[in-house]
Formats: structure tokens, C-alpha cells, sequence
């Protein structure tokens, strides 16, 4: 009997072992398939200038990025003196253009693929993760990854212009991440350039009166680089995914390159399609199913206004099956399973407004939300402005280039810094979003309402002052945008 007992005790111990083991198993898949999606952050929406309320182009983008980031803003002019060459993350050198453009630059420090510019002619480029299939890039001295986007602002006139520099970089180069598609919008037309691990690219141009999404998948699907008023990429796309055996031309039908090139777990990601989903329903005159074929672009129900796009970011999955919060009745909205587009991990969101009828530095406006969409307003920064509002940055421009990729010490230590104050704001929303946003909204919407309704009176001064002095409307437009940065934020 002794042993029996001692024989059912072990088997007892045994089992709970046994269940511990397996729970702890079961909890790091969840916690590794929690990490994962992690891999998709970012999300963008393109307007042509038709599909527009007032005839502007414009990019929309919520950036995000885990972990606590701080976000500088600076307005880098043109040097003075230039070096012979550039010198990439990874220590390939190239060669540097006679002269570059001054540009806005918004940085998150430590971080490769975070940061979005807008140029002195408009031109302006943010990106979003889209991993890619490819396992044998082929990259010079590491590739090209930073350096990208950078060089196509300081470089490029046009949105063309810097689709063209960039595919030049990366078929020179390699492209040193998985994947990408930057979202390049300028006052004429807007284009995805979708770049993939190594030296292959593909590039797409929106129609005037079309709308595009993209979240972090490749959506880019049917090719024709013989038309390069709306296509350009990589000479050999085709060719190369054939020889990989991606694709067979007899059996896959017409080629597709989203669904050739892209990381399978990508276009399967419940994040990316949700995203996708609940946007292309509020501004497509077709209402799709969340497992539809969604297509590259579409033309919008209505005109697209800005402040239909101040919405885009901020949605949550709001009346919609999604809505795991029963309307922030169970917490906040940032906590749900399924990524939102104003997510947990937003460090900041804009909406570039871009208008070929009026100079740059006038028609060239970025509304900025400098946190989480849904908890402060976008304020207009034009490109014509001289400075940046100090307490947003803990450095000058070029000790912020020089340094980068250094780690910066605690978050919590840049308390001057207002990128820190809003993003405690926002955590303290969160502990009762329900209950704190309703004010929130109010302020929102009041501050909003009339940063619009003063837009045109502003604009139409600043017109007529260009006639005569050009030189005095950069300083009205950096006093305008830094007075309502500091009235908005630094209460």
C-alpha cells in the first residue's frame, strides 16, 4: 500500500509538472505570436490631388514603433559647405550631389527606418514595414537602409524624382531590410515605392482621383513596367522570381507582386487586414469583407478632406465587430488584441497637405499630431518654416545626424522635452479612456475647428506678402506654426 501511494504521488507530481510545462509552453507561443505582430506597425494612406476636397495631394501616416521613443523635430536647411562624400550606416561611401534640399525631418533617435521628412518643394516620404520571402539578398557593404529616404527628400523635386533616386540606390546597393513600401507624395501625384530585401523594387503611381492604403503588407499587386507613367521598378522582377521559383507564368497566371514577393505571414496578418479593412470601408463607395481581395487603390465615396483623414488615424475599430472595448466600456482601445490604426505603439501621426498652385513653402503644409492621434490635434507645420519649436528637440540637427544611432539615455530623463509630457498624457487617458476622452475630444475638435476655419485667411495673407517679400513669409509661417506648437502643447 506504501508503495502504491508513493507510486500515485509521483504520477500526481508528474502530471502537475506536466500541465505546468505545457502552460508555460502554451504562454510563450502566445507571448512570441504577440511579439510578432509587433513586425507590423505603421500605416499610410495616399490621396490624389482629384480625390481631394480641395484639389491637394496628400499622405496620411501613423507612425509606430515599440518601446518608450522619443520624437525631435528640426528644420534642416542647406548646408553651407558639403562633404565629398556620404558616409551609410554600414560604411559603404557615395558620392554627394553638388547641392541638397532643406528639408522638415522628424526623428526618433536609435531607430532605422522610423524617421519621415517633407522637403522644400513638398516632396515628402514615409515608409511602413512589408516583410518580404527573400532569403538570399544581394547587398554591397550591408545595403542601404537609413540612408534612403533621406537621400531621396534631399535630392528629388518630384515624387517621380525621388521614386527614381531610390530604385537607383537600391539596384546599386541592396536594400538592408526584409521589406518596405515608403508612401512619396508631392504637390503634382503620390507613388508607393515598394522595396525588397536586396536589390529588387517595384513602384506604383495612385491615380489623381484614387485613394491608397497600405498597412504592412506589400499591395502592389499586377506589374507593367512598359508603362512607366505609372510604373517603374526593377528590370528583371519577373525574371528573378521565376528563377527562384516564386512564380510560373504557366501555372500562376498573370504575374503579382504582392502575392510573389511578400513574407506569406504578412498578407495572412490579422493586423494588416483589419487595418486595411476598416479604412478602405469608411472611404471606398464598396463596403469589402474583412477576407476580401482588397484592391491597390480606389476611388473615395466622397472628396477626402483633412480632417476626414485627422479621423482615419484615430479609429480604433469603433462600431465595428472589431471593437473588442464595447466602446472603451472594457478599457482602453490601445489594449485590444487586433492592432488599430491609433494603436498602443503610435509615436506620432501627419497628414501632408500638398498644393502645386501655391509656392512651396506656403502650399506645403504637414498637420502633425505629435502623440497618439486620438489624444492631441494636428497642427499645421509649413515647409517654408525656418525653425522647429525648440522644446521639441534635445539637440540641433547636426549633432542629431552625427549621433543618431548612439542609445539615448532614459526616456523619462528629456523633461523639458514635450514629446515626453504628451506621452504621459497619453498613458494617464488611458488608465480611464472612457471617462478622459470625452474631454479630450471636446479640446480636440475646438482647437482643430479652428486651426481649419483660420487656414484660408492666413494662406491669403501670406499670398500677397509673397509678392513682395518672400523672405518675411518664412518668418510669419515660423512664428505662426511655433506660436500654435507652444499655445496647443507646452501648457
Amino acid at each position: 500500500v506504501y508503495n502504491n501511494l508513493n507510486i500515485l504521488k509521483v504520477m500526481k507530481a508528474f502530471r502537475i509538472r506536466l500541465v505546468v510545462s505545457f502552460t508555460f509552453i502554451l504562454f510563450s507561443v502566445i507571448l512570441v505570436a504577440q511579439e510578432n505582430t509587433n513586425d507590423y506597425n505603421c500605416f499610410s494612406v495616399l490621396v490624389g490631388k482629384d480625390a481631394s476636397v480641395d484639389g491637394s495631394v496628400m499622405l496620411a501616416h501613423n507612425e509606430d514603433d515599440g518601446g518608450n521613443r522619443m520624437v525631435n523635430w528640426y528644420k534642416v536647411p542647406k548646408p553651407k559647405s558639403y562633404n565629398k562624400y556620404i558616409t551609410l550606416k554600414r560604411g559603404h561611401k557615395i558620392d554627394q550631389v553638388s547641392e541638397v534640399n532643406a528639408y522638415l525631418w522628424f526623428e526618433i533617435p536609435e531607430l532605422e527606418f522610423s524617421d519621415s521628412y517633407m522637403n522644400e518643394f513638398g516632396v515628402t516620404i514615409t515608409s511602413n514595414a512589408c516583410p518580404s520571402k527573400e532569403d538570399n539578398p544581394e547587398l554591397v557593404d550591408g545595403g542601404i537602409g537609413y540612408w534612403l529616404r533621406r537621400l531621396m527628400v534631399e535630392r528629388a523635386f518630384t515624387a517621380k524624382e525621388a521614386v527614381k533616386i531610390g530604385g537607383k540606390l537600391i539596384e546599386e546597393l541592396g536594400y538592408a531590410s526584409s521589406g518596405r513600401t515608403y508612401a512619396i507624395a508631392g504637390p503634382y501625384e503620390t507613388w508607393m515605392l515598394s522595396a525588397v530585401h536586396g536589390k529588387h523594387w517595384v513602384a506604383q503611381r495612385v491615380p489623381d482621383n484614387n485613394v491608397a492604403i497600405i498597412p504592412n503588407y506589400y499591395t502592389i499587386t499586377n506589374v507593367d513596367l512598359s508603362d512607366t507613367a505609372n510604373f517603374l521598378g526593377s528590370a528583371d522582377l519577373i525574371d528573378y522570381a521565376i528563377e527562384r521559383g516564386w512564380y510560373n507564368a504557366d501555372t500562376d497566371g498573370e504575374f503579382d507582386f504582392r502575392n510573389v514577393y511578400a513574407k506569406e505571414s504578412s498578407l495572412a496578418a490579422m493586423d494588416n487586414k483589419a487595418r486595411h479593412w476598416i479604412t478602405l470601408n469608411a472611404l471606398s463607395m464598396k463596403q469589402y469583407k474583412i477576407d476580401d481581395i482588397f484592391p491597390f487603390s480606389f476611388v473615395p465615396k466622397r472628396k477626402v478632406s483633412l480632417a476626414t483623414l485627422f479621423n482615419v488615424l484615430r479609429n480604433h475599430y469603433e462600431d465595428t465587430k472589431l471593437d473588442q472595448t464595447a466602446h472603451y466600456s472594457n478599457g482602453s482601445p490601445h489594449k485590444q488584441n487586433i492592432m488599430s490604426v491609433c494603436s498602443s505603439t503610435n509615436q506620432y501621426g501627419f497628414v501632408a497637405q500638398l498644393r502645386n498652385w501655391m509656392p512651396s513653402e506656403i502650399g506645403a503644409v504637414l498637420w502633425m499630431s505629435p502623440s497618439r492621434p486620438c489624444t492631441t490635434p494636428f497642427v499645421p507645420i509649413y515647409s517654408g518654416v525656418t525653425t522647429m519649436p525648440k522644446r521639441f528637440a534635445i539637440m540641433n540637427h547636426k549633432k542629431a545626424l552625427a549621433v543618431h544611432f548612439n542609445k539615448l539615455k532614459s526616456f523619462y530623463l528629456y523633461n523639458k522635452h514635450l514629446h515626453l509630457k504628451l506621452f504621459q498624457e497619453a498613458q494617464q487617458i488611458d488608465r480611464d479612456y472612457k471617462t478622459s476622452i470625452v474631454e479630450v475630444k471636446k479640446e480636440r475638435l475646438k482647437n482643430e475647428t479652428k486651426l481649419l476655419s483660420d487656414q484660408k485667411r492666413f494662406e491669403d495673407k501670406m499670398m500677397k506678402l509673397y509678392l513682395t517679400d518672400a523672405d518675411k513669409v518664412k518668418e510669419k509661417l515660423t512664428k505662426y506654426s511655433n506660436t500654435l506648437v507652444e499655445k496647443i502643447f507646452g501648457k
